[in-house]
Parts: C-alpha cells; sequence; structure tokens
C-alpha cells in the first residue's frame, strides 16, 4: 500500500509539471492546446531514443526532451499564430494524433504498438523497488518545484503581463507595438518544453512507453486539472492536478464495493464519478480552488493645469 501511495503521489506530480505547462499556453497565453498528450509523447520518446539507444545520461536526456519538444511547439505555433478557439484546439489534436499514429507505424524507431521496455531509470537495479520509488518521488517534487518556480517568475516578469494582454485582447497589444505571433511562439515553446519535459520523467518512472499510453483521455485529465485549481494560476495547477489523480485513484475502490457491476460497467461508473466531483467543485468555485489574482493599478491623477494650481497656492 505504501508503495502505491508513493507511486500515485509521483504521478500526481508528473501532471502537475504537465498542468504548468498548460498554463503557460492557456492559461496565460490564451491558446487552447488540445494536443498536450503528443508534446508528452514526443519528450518521452525522444529521451527513451537517446538514453536506451545511444547511452546518453539520463540527465541529458530530460533536457534534450525539452529543448526538442520547445522546438515543437515553435513550429506548431508558427503554423497556428493567427488560428483561435476551436480551429487551434483541432490542430493542436491533430498534431498529438500524428506524433501517436507515427509512433504506432514506424516500428524501426519505435518498436511500433509493442512499445519499448528497459528505459534506464536513476540507480534502478541497484536499489531496492523501494527506494527507487522514494529517491524518484523526491526527484518529482524537485522538478515540481524548480518548474513552479520558474513559471512565477514568467507570470510576473514582463512576458507573463503580455502574454494575459494577449489572452485578453491581442489586437491591443499588437497595436501597443509588440509581435504578437512571437510572443505566441515563445509561450507555446515553453509550454511544450515543460510538457516534453513531464513525458522524459514520466519515461523514466515506468520503465516502459507505448503508443496506447498516450491516449487523449490525458489531455482531458491535465485539462480538467487547470480548470479545477484555477486557470491562470500556477499553485491551482499544481493542486488541481493532485485533486485530479485522488479522484481517480479514490474512485477505483469505491466502484468496486459496489455490487453487481461488470468491469466496464465500474470503469464507466469511475468516470461519472470523476466528471461529477468535477463539476461540485466548480460549481462551489467556478473560478477553481485557487484563481488567478491580477493586481490592479489605479491610474494615475492627471496633471494639474496652471489655474487649478494658482488657486491650491491661494490660502
Amino acid at each position: 500500500m505504501e508503495n502505491y501511495l508513493i507511486a500515485m503521489v509521483t504521478f500526481a506530480g508528473i501532471y502537475g509539471i504537465m498542468a504548468l505547462g498548460l498554463n503557460v499556453i492557456w492559461g496565460m497565453a490564451g491558446m487552447v492546446n488540445l494536443g498536450l498528450v503528443g508534446f508528452f509523447a514526443f519528450g518521452a520518446y525522444t529521451t527513451t531514443l537517446l538514453t536506451k539507444d545511444f547511452g546518453v545520461p539520463i540527465g541529458l536526456g530530460i533536457a534534450a526532451a525539452f529543448v526538442t519538444t520547445a522546438i515543437a511547439g515553435v513550429v506548431v505555433a508558427l503554423v497556428t499564430g493567427r488560428m483561435r478557439g476551436d480551429y487551434l484546439a483541432i490542430v493542436t489534436l491533430g498534431f498529438s494524433e500524428t506524433v501517436r499514429i507515427t509512433a504506432s507505424n514506424e516500428i524501426w524507431l519505435t518498436n511500433g504498438t509493442d512499445g519499448i521496455s528497459g528505459i534506464p531509470g536513476p540507480w534502478r537495479g541497484e536499489v531496492s523497488p523501494e527506494t527507487f520509488n522514494l529517491i524518484y518521488l523526491g526527484i518529482v517534487a524537485g522538478f515540481v518545484l524548480v518548474v513552479f518556480l520558474i513559471m512565477q517568475r514568467v507570470r510576473y516578469a514582463p512576458l507573463g503581463r503580455v502574454l494575459r494582454g494577449i489572452r485578453d485582447d491581442d489586437q491591443v497589444v499588437a497595436v501597443a507595438g509588440k509581435n504578437v505571433i512571437a510572443i505566441k511562439a515563445k509561450a507555446f515553446a515553453l509550454g511544450a518544453g515543460v510538457l516534453g519535459m513531464a513525458g522524459a520523467i514520466y519515461a523514466h518512472y515506468t520503465s516502459y512507453i507505448a503508443p496506447d499510453g498516450f491516449v487523449p483521455l490525458i489531455t482531458i485529465y491535465i485539462v480538467l486539472s487547470l480548470t479545477a485549481g484555477g486557470t491562470g494560476s500556477n499553485l491551482g495547477a499544481i493542486v488541481g492536478a493532485f485533486l485530479v489523480v485522488f479522484f481517480m485513484e479514490s474512485t477505483r475502490f469505491l466502484t468496486a464495493v459496489v455490487p453487481g457491476l461488470e468491469a466496464v460497467q465500474q470503469a464507466a461508473l469511475r468516470e461519472f464519478l470523476i466528471g461529477a466531483s468535477l463539476i461540485v467543485i466548480l460549481h462551489l468555485r467556478p473560478t477553481g480552488l485557487f484563481p488567478e489574482r491580477i493586481t490592479r493599478h489605479e491610474a494615475p491623477e492627471p496633471p494639474a493645469s496652471g489655474a487649478a494650481l494658482k488657486e491650491r497656492s491661494q490660502p
């Protein structure tokens, strides 16, 4: 039971990293991205091929996953730079499916639907499985903290303010002299890189990846995490991810004790309970558990005219 709880917290941390990556793209910049799992898979396969086939150290593999996925994010951003709403969502979803289908068919590279096993992990085989789980939990917690601090820095930096301006009205930002497409590309690159890094961390933890493991349902879970936690809030992204994983796993035990249900019915009931729980949260907290807080600055008073100054100086 202890190993199970540690594994679930580890997966929740990985989901939290993904939610932070989505928060840059969607929460701050307002770009709807339904291709999260595609970037996640891209990073997982990148580090797997480098570390397993070419003997690259795990740290460099994770860094390479971040860089290559960020580049893929720039390409997607440049292609979809002028798209909005549903059109952007459809294109990013298509990117995700393209990555999955490619991984399924390019057997020479990804071993197809059989997947790739034996992915190296830090100290795997040198310590007991229980110790490995604890070590990896610490590693994931470190990544969550570092990514959170970086995203907080971005949020309060000029880039973060411009991103929120693009989210609210990109035409006003363009009139102010900002290159909207270039800034969107930066946000997409950063968010996609974080998603790819999360995929690399996932691959080294599970030691096995396959195309069937990167289904669109993961994207839905991450979107729900950010929505429940608070869109635009980095803290909300992490809390929402842990909340979604809690609902996913707790409903597993709840449905198991309901008599007379087959496996398919139990799975359907689980999805219903997860959705109902999140609906209740959003009904009570429409902006999420930790909504985005934007500091409002009052406009300075206009300078007084000469006549007004003269009146003020008279006794």
